[in-house]
């Protein structure tokens, strides 16, 4: 006897699909594979013992530990639950819905006129070494970071960028945000990377960049204050040493 599988059952398993494949690489990204794959092996014992062997006595036991493991697997994954929730409510998601009636050119849309200036402020700063923080907003919505300094809307600018950044600027010690090539904040505080294994010479604007870039989806430019260096941490990952070539790509997404 045939099972007829409808539309509905399809979305059903595509969304069941995505959900299990973002929380895979949400927990490869964050390094709690193992954590993740020991509940996993937890849950399939517990099926085993109560459903299969049937037993009784450890089915119990294992039944009153799986009864309070919501409570347990939100004090585990925290971190990771406020991650995919920024993630879903982000607008940036729903952006797709607006362009369906938008009459703009979509190459004008997606134009970033701020990745000449940015990459220019970054090579004088880098030359100057002077030490910098740029977060370059992408799919998930930043305003939770934005409100930890300074709010603006201005023009991305190769000048004002420098001025922020300057080490007499009350604001050079933060991140500077950029969204929908606008300025949003400046002197921003950052998640800093806590379990992450990055070389002792670099500081804390890199475990910062890091961490940002753990935290969420978004680029992060660090410029070494030390050794007048450029980075960018993007997914949990770090590349040093980028050139201004480099930078250009990565941030007109041509890698």
């Amino acid at each position: 006897m045939w099972m007829h599988i409808g539309v509905k059952d399809v979305i059903d398993i595509l969304l069941v699909a995505f959900f299990l494949y973002y929380t895979y690489t949400l927990m490869k990204n964050s390094g709690t594979m193992a954590l993740f794959s020991g509940i996993i092996s937890f849950i399939a014992v517990w099926i085993l013992v109560s459903q299969v062997l049937d037993m009784r006595l450890m089915g119990a036991i294992l039944d009153k530990l799986i009864s309070v493991g919501v409570i347990v697997l939100i004090i585990l994954f925290q971190d990771e639950i406020r991650r995919f929730l920024l993630a879903l409510g982000s607008h940036n998601r729903w952006k797709f819905l607006t362009k369906l009636f938008s009459r703009k050119n979509a190459e004008e849309e997606n134009e970033k006129k701020y990745v000449a200036p940015v990459v220019l402020a970054c090579m004088n700063m880098a030359r100057k070494k002077t030490g910098a923080l740029i977060v370059i907003q992408q799919e998930m919505d930043l305003s939770v970071y934005e409100h930890t300094g300074e709010m603006f809307n201005a023009d991305v600018n190769a000048r004002l960028i420098e001025n922020l950044f300057f080490k007499n600027s009350p604001l050079h010690d933060g991140a500077m945000i950029i969204a929908d090539c606008r300025i949003k904040a400046a002197g921003c505080i950052l998640p800093v990377a806590r379990n992450a294994i990055i070389p002792k010479e670099l500081g804390l604007r890199h475990r910062s960049g890091l961490g940002m870039s753990m935290e969420t989806d978004a680029l992060v430019i660090i410029v070494s204050e030390e050794r007048g260096k450029i980075s960018v941490a993007h997914e949990g990952k770090l590349s040093q040493d980028i050139t201004a070539e480099e930078l250009q790509q990565i941030l007109s997404g041509e890698e």
